[in-house]
């Protein structure tokens, strides 16, 4: 067993030990399929606290041919694929951390230490076929397979590091990228390549040194959509053992969507809460917001008026296909909404093309980086959400509407009101604060038409649901009778007692008084 050249399956019985252990050995088996073919290339990007390392780590314990791990995965799930025995260590596995090979290559050539390091471990163990001390990496993976027949997997953790790490060497990066493309193209002692990192390996410039890769990133995982992070199944299992609402669970680390799985949750953080029997934002233990706020204060056109309207609860519309996986060139506002997507900022719907702040949990990350600085306006509005809030509960109307006639001046700048929709998003903003008592839902379909915003309580709140209709340039009486006629309470499911009926409209041409409000109460048995 060595450090890089089968590193042993002790990383992965750490997992399996602990408290917490969901079961993802169902990705083995998908990449099973890939192994000697075509798509042996793999390339998985998802945000830090997704599991990427510890995916690798079982991957490890699989296949490395020096243990001995069928014990170890006894009861999980890969045990009842057809084939588990097949490729259960069966073969030489090089494991490679490049964040660690960057730190302490120092000022030498990241891939010159690398080599120096595996090489010394090759040696080791295929000493009688490496004669010759000049060999390098890849030629002497090539003497060992002509000798051997023995073909390599190769585990890839942080491979974007020197891309995230040293974006202003643009040589370093080519000779990196030159590096593993020698290392693993068309190389015939290549079983299986799986990399992982933050970012996709679609394109750096005009150098396309990795496009043998298969990319499943967070704009579409594939088949991986179920080990990318908890699946809702996964997360009620793990509420019902340490005794957390679910509900709660779900409003503060749902939300990133696949085509199949609608929800998916983030890990780290659910795991978290579960030992820590507590909700909170563990996101910052791992990041600071500071890497949000660089991001959010780019200066392209439409964008700050985008990220309003997610705080407000709706979604934008991105091309993701723009994007150079980088993290410094930037042509559009659309470039920066994709990065978000790829670092966990931003939810991705891929059949609708909509980015979105997927939880409460990123929703405290977006507060912070506002609240440091040039977005005093819209901290204006959030600070002023609670009070609105109160005075729909008790009914206000005329508050109601002074508050919002407040907030809509205060954020002038980036709000603008032209249809519903954005009216839609400029309340959802406005009732900022509701969050901490409602589950909020934009346009909930009702069998008749969609209510534009919902409020659900969530459970032990004490708190009447709220169902608010928007109008613009007709009328507050209109849009309670378009709620009653159409029925939308009656889309609650399994939500019984006090709702609230909210009608809003706003007059463009009333320049004094744009917004007008009616509050009705009903019961839902």
């Amino acid at each position: 067993m060595g450090i890089y050249l089968n590193p042993g399956n002790e990383g992965f019985e750490e997992a399996v030990r602990s408290e917490i252990y969901v079961d993802k050995t169902g990705l083995i088996e998908s990449v099973n399929k890939c192994l000697n073919t075509e798509q042996k290339f793999i390339c998985v990007s998802r945000p830090r606290r997704f599991g990427k390392s510890m995916a690798l780590k079982m991957l490890a314990a699989y296949y490395d041919c020096d243990c001995d791990s069928r014990k170890m995965f006894a009861g999980l799930e890969i045990e009842k694929s057809r084939s588990f025995v097949e490729h259960l260590n069966q073969y030489d596995v090089i494991f490679l951390n490049m964040q660690q090979f960057l730190i302490e290559s120092k000022d030498h050539e990241i891939t010159e230490y690398l080599e120096q390091e595996v090489l010394e471990e090759l040696r080791e163990k295929y000493g009688e076929h490496l004669k010759k001390q000049e060999l390098g990496f890849a030629a002497a993976l090539r003497r060992i397979y002509t000798k051997t027949k023995k073909k390599f997997i190769f585990l890839i953790d942080e491979w974007d590091c020197v891309m995230r790490e040293r974006q202003e060497s643009e040589a370093l990066q080519k000779r990196y990228l030159d590096f593993l493309r020698n290392l693993l193209k068309d190389q015939v002692y290549v079983a299986l390549a799986y990399m992982t990192g933050i970012l996709p390996v679609k394109k750096y410039g005009q150098h396309s040194a990795l496009n043998m890769f298969w990319e499943y990133s967070m704009t579409n995982q594939y088949i991986f959509e179920e080990y990318t992070g908890f699946t809702e199944g996964e997360v009620k299992a793990l509420c019902d053992r340490f005794h957390m609402d679910f509900a709660k669970t779900s409003s503060w680390y749902d939300g990133y969507r696949f085509k199949k799985f609608k929800h998916i949750y983030n890990p780290r953080s659910v795991v978290a809460a579960m030992s820590c029997q507590d909700f909170s934002s563990y996101w910052t233990s791992t990041e600071t917001y500071d890497a949000l706020k660089i991001y959010m204060d780019m200066d392209f056109d439409g964008l700050r008026a985008d990220i309003v309207q997610m705080l407000g609860g709706g979604c934008v519309r991105v091309n993701t296909f723009s994007f150079q996986n980088d993290m410094c060139n930037f042509r559009t506002k659309d470039d920066v909404l994709t990065l978000l997507i790829h670092l966990g900022y931003l939810g991705y719907d891929s059949e609708r093309e909509e980015a979105f702040i997927p939880n409460k949990e990123i929703i405290r990350e977006f507060e912070n980086a506002m609240s440091v600085g040039g977005w005093s306006e819209i901290v204006s509005v959030l600070k002023a959400s609670e009070k609105l809030l109160e005075d729909t509960l008790i009914g206000d109307e005329k508050s109601v509407a002074d508050g919002l006639d407040r907030a809509h001046t205060q954020a002038a700048s980036i709000l603008t009101y032209n249809d519903e929709n954005s009216l839609g998003c400029a309340v959802g903003l406005a009732y900022y604060s509701a969050r901490k008592y409602y589950k909020l839902i934009r346009e909930l379909p009702t069998g008749r038409g969609f209510a534009d915003v919902v409020f659900l309580p969530l459970q032990g709140t004490g708190k009447p649901a709220i169902v608010v209709e928007l109008k613009y340039d007709k009328s507050a009486y209109a849009a309670i009778e378009q709620i009653k006629n159409r029925q939308y309470t009656q889309a609650l499911e399994g939500y019984a007692g006090e709702i609230l009926l909210v009608g809003i409209n706003y007059d463009k041409d009333n320049t004094d008084k744009p917004h007008s409000c009616i509050i009705e109460r009903m019961k839902k048995l």
